[in-house]
Parts: structure tokens; C-alpha cells; sequence
């Protein structure tokens, strides 16, 4: 590629263009072009060893004008504010399209999980909340999980944050254990919101769902829950990829007659990093990275991070596909968004795809703050509503204006922000 990837660009660029179709004037065009407000600070850690750690961490908010900000808190060693502010824009689009009543914020801190003891990563989740605590909260900021944190984070943060205002606050972050006020369903919400929107799709296209072929890459929590459900509907995954933590390199594991997802989740530890001797030896390759894009299948899943189907590699898609559902965040560059178009392969925003898991935490939210708790089907159940609708939506407008899905999608979103900010009297 010319220049380095930079992640909030692409999310101004995707805005801008939209921004033109709707004709947006220059006031409110310049307030969501930009995060409204964004901190920054250093968490000190005494680390095990004796030694004192400085960790860089950010909270950005992207705009609140439909509800308090919502988005999850990366931990990841190569985390900067650009990733951080794009994420954040697109979670405000994300609450938007699916209609829930949030905006769009997100938070990070550079750091390495995989190399931190369990009390370091306590240390540094304490001071991320003692850093932002004033400007978060259920009726503020609500902070969730995201990449390579998890429940346990949040609960730490839940705890950090209760201790400093004297008071319980469940709501004011999701993606907790059931045991603390987690909402049932929360962990296969992703997931399974992917495959809601791909079941719908595959509908609209009259095709039947029994047969067709996925591959995915990471084997995340979405990635996972996404091709248990998919395989559950009659589908087949022949491809999924994994970060190898031990050798610092990541891997595909490839199976053309379908993955065992039992077997893979047996061998998986809980960064999803998958055994690769035990696959091996179960009769799955062990390919390079790139090979999940690479494979004969009619579905590709982006599951991992942003920046991965791009110029240098759009290219290697076989014509077998005529589906990509993003189940990352900002997987798919502009440069290979134009080749995907050009193509004729239907694309399912990540915005869309993946927003199964900011509605479980809108449920959460919602559930903790009336402290009355739904049964896992009924939450479940609302989401796979909530989703096909919003699915539903961005499709009709495709289809009577013959946009393209993911401009759909974000005229939709900027329309309903922009209405509220309008209606606030911000512009």
C-alpha cells in the first residue's frame, strides 16, 4: 500500500462521501467528522518485579447526542489514538443503524495482555477507571470488552469505579459475569449477530443457507460464536485463523470438508489461540496468515481487526465468493472496498454485521439498571429482531436507491445523528 494504514481516516473518508450523497451542510458535517472530546492520560503500575510500568490509555468520545456513548476497551500493544477515534466513530454509527438509543465512544490502553500477570492487568484496569471516572457512566460513558479484554476486566473497572463513587452502579459498564450483572447471551452476541445478518442476506438472495461454504479469520469470541451458529444453520466453515502469542506469528488452519468446531474450541486457549500440533495431527493444514482469504467458499467472515482486505490482497479472493460479512471492525480498506463493488460481491457492513454485541450491552444496560434480568432466550430472541430488522432496513434502502449496502447503511446512521444533533440545537 502507498502509506501507512491509518484507521480514522478510512473512517473519514467512508463519512465524507456519504456526507456528500446527503448534501450535509458544513456545520454539522465538521461535528461528526471529529470525536467530541478525547482523553488521554498514563496509568503507573508497580509491576511484579519490583519495577514501576507506565501504560498510555485513551477514552474518546465520539458524539452522545442520541444517548450516553457506548464502546469497549481494547488492551493491545500496538493500540494508537487514530484506531482509538475511529472505533468510536464507527460505534456511533453502529448504535445508530441498529437504533438503540447510545452514541459512540471507545477506550484503549498500549499493553500486551499475554506477557501481563493477572494482578498487573487488575492494576492497570484500576487506573484506567481512576484516570476517566468522572466522565463515564451509565448516564455518561458506558465502557464494555473488546479485544483481548474480557469479563473479568470489566469487573475490576466495575469495582474501581463503585469504590470511588460509594455507590452501586451496575450499569455503568457491560460485558460483566452473569454472576455480577452480566446479561445472559452477552458472550454469543457478536457472534451470532453476524449470522443473523448472513442468514437474511442468503434469504434475500434465495439461497439456502445448508452447504454453503465460510471462512473466517481470527478465532476470536466473535469468530467463534460466529461459525458455531453458522455451522448450526447447516453451513460449513473450511477456514479459521488464530495469533500464535508463543512464536508471535499468526497461522490459518484450513479444512475444504468443514472444521470441527467442538475439536477446535477443545484446543483453544482463552486468547483463541489454537493448539496447531493437535490440529495437525487431527488433518488440518497449518497455512500463513493470508490463506483464509485465499480459500474456494462463497462466504468470507473478517473477524479479527481492522486493515485486512486491502489493496494488496483483495485481489486473491476467489470468484467463488459472493459474500463479505464483517464481523471486525473496519476490515476492508476503500481501495479494496471499490474491487469488492466492481466485483458484484455483497457486502455486509461491520457497522451492520457486528453489532450484535453493542445491542447485548444496550440489553445489559437496560437490565441493570431496572435490576429485573431476562431468561438467555428472550435476550437471544431480541436481538435476532433488533439485528434482522436493522439488516432489513439497510437492504430496502439499497435496493430502492441502488446504493451500495455499506453506503446504505452509514446514510441511515449519519441521518439519525445528525437529526438528533439538529434537534439539540448543536448545528
Amino acid at each position: 500500500m502507498s502509506k501507512e494504514f491509518n484507521a480514522f481516516e478510512m473512517a473519514q473518508s467512508q463519512f465524507d462521501a456519504v456526507a456528500d450523497k446527503l448534501e450535509l451542510d458544513e456545520g454539522i458535517r465538521e461535528l461528526l467528522r471529529w470525536p467530541l472530546r478525547e482523553f488521554h492520560f498514563l496509568i503507573p503500575v508497580h509491576m511484579d518485579d519490583g519495577t514501576v510500568k507506565v501504560f498510555h490509555g485513551y477514552r474518546v468520545q465520539h458524539n452522545d447526542a442520541r444517548g450516553p456513548a457506548k464502546g469497549g476497551i481494547r488492551f493491545h500493544p500496538q493500540e494508537t489514538v487514530d484506531t482509538v477515534r475511529a472505533l468510536a466513530t464507527w460505534m456511533t454509527w453502529k448504535c445508530a443503524v441498529v437504533d438503540i438509543p447510545l452514541g459512540g465512544g471507545k477506550g484503549g490502553v498500549i499493553c500486551n495482555p499475554h506477557s501481563l500477570s493477572a494482578r498487573e492487568q487488575e492494576q492497570i484496569c484500576r487506573g484506567w477507571i481512576r484516570q476517566v471516572a468522572r466522565n463515564i457512566g451509565p448516564l455518561q460513558d458506558v465502557p464494555a470488552p473488546d479485544v483481548m479484554t474480557n469479563p473479568q476486566h470489566m469487573v475490576w473497572m466495575l469495582d474501581e469505579y463503585e469504590k470511588m463513587t460509594g455507590a452501586h452502579y451496575p450499569g455503568m459498564i457491560t460485558g460483566k459475569p452473569v454472576e455480577v450483572g452480566g446479561s445472559l447471551g452477552r458472550t454469543e452476541a457478536t457472534g451470532f449477530g453476524v449470522i443473523y445478518t448472513v442468514r437474511e442476506a442468503l434469504k434475500r438472495a434465495g439461497v439456502p443457507i445448508k452447504g454453503v461454504r465460510a471462512s473466517i479469520q481470527g478465532f476470536g469470541n466473535v469468530a467463534q460464536y460466529a461459525a458455531k451458529l453458522f455451522i448450526e444453520y447447516g453451513g460449513s466453515v473450511v477456514a479459521v485463523s488464530c495469533w500464535d502469542n508463543d512464536d508471535h506469528a499468526a497461522y490459518s488452519f484450513l479444512k475444504p470438508d468443514g472444521i470441527d468446531i467442538d475439536f477446535l474450541l477443545s484446543i483453544t486457549d482463552r486468547f483463541g489461540t489454537i493448539d496447531k500440533d493437535k490440529a495437525k495431527a487431527a488433518g488440518y493444514v497449518i497455512a500463513d496468515p493470508e490463506s483464509w482469504i485465499e480459500q474456494e467458499a462463497e462466504i468470507l467472515i473478517p473477524a479479527a481487526l481492522e486493515n485486512q482486505i486491502n489493496g494488496d490482497n483483495v485481489d486473491k479472493i476467489k470468484n467463488t465468493v459472493k459474500m463479505v460479512a464483517e464481523g471486525a471492525n473496519g476490515p476492508t480498506t476503500p481501495e479494496a472496498d471499490e474491487a469488492l463493488k466492481a466485483r458484484g460481491i455483497f457486502v455486509i457492513p461491520d457497522f451492520l454485521c457486528n453489532a450484535g454485541g453493542v445491542t447485548c450491552s444496550y440489553f445489559e444496560q437496560v437490565q441493570c439498571n431496572q435490576n429485573f434480568f431476562w431468561p438467555k432466550d428472550e435476550v437471544l430472541k431480541r436481538l435476532d429482531e433488533q439485528m434482522t430488522q436493522a439488516f432489513h432496513a439497510v437492504a430496502d434502502l439499497a435496493e430502492e436507491t441502488g446504493e451500495y449496502m455499506r453506503d446504505a447503511a452509514y446514510m441511515i446512521s449519519i441521518q439519525r445523528v445528525a437529526v438528533a444533533c439538529h434537534l439539540r440545537g448543536w448545528a
